[in-house]
């Protein structure tokens, strides 16, 4: 699997308003993922840390207890196991990255 067409994916619910394409390697998940304006991830945890790249719009986010909102280029680092959540304050498209896979996410 040295190449993959995005278009060719179907997206994925994850949650309500999150939307997702992935790709999954031996180590990492990464989500393409379309957000709806308005749309609240509640607080959450996951063994993976994750790296969230804002590509369009503004999120806010949070990190254990620092809120900051994220807009195109910035990016939110979550290490493992810290409490975090997100609300699309607009349309928003991201890139997460997980280490190590997100095999929940496999499952969609």
């Amino acid at each position: 699997m040295s190449f993959i067409d995005l278009s060719a994916q179907s997206e994925k619910t994850i949650f309500d308003g999150f939307f997702a394409k992935f790709i999954h390697t031996d180590q990492i998940t990464i989500a393409y993922v379309r957000i709806e304006e308005g749309k609240f991830l509640p607080p959450h945890s996951h063994p993976q840390e994750q790296i969230t790249t804002v590509i369009s719009g503004e999120l806010e986010m949070t990190v254990g207890d620092e809120t900051q909102v994220l807009k195109e280029g910035q990016v939110g680092v979550i290490p493992s196991n810290v409490v975090h959540s997100g609300k699309a304050l607009t349309p928003c498209y991201v890139i997460d990255v997980f280490n190590p896979v997100r095999e929940d996410f496999k499952k969609l």
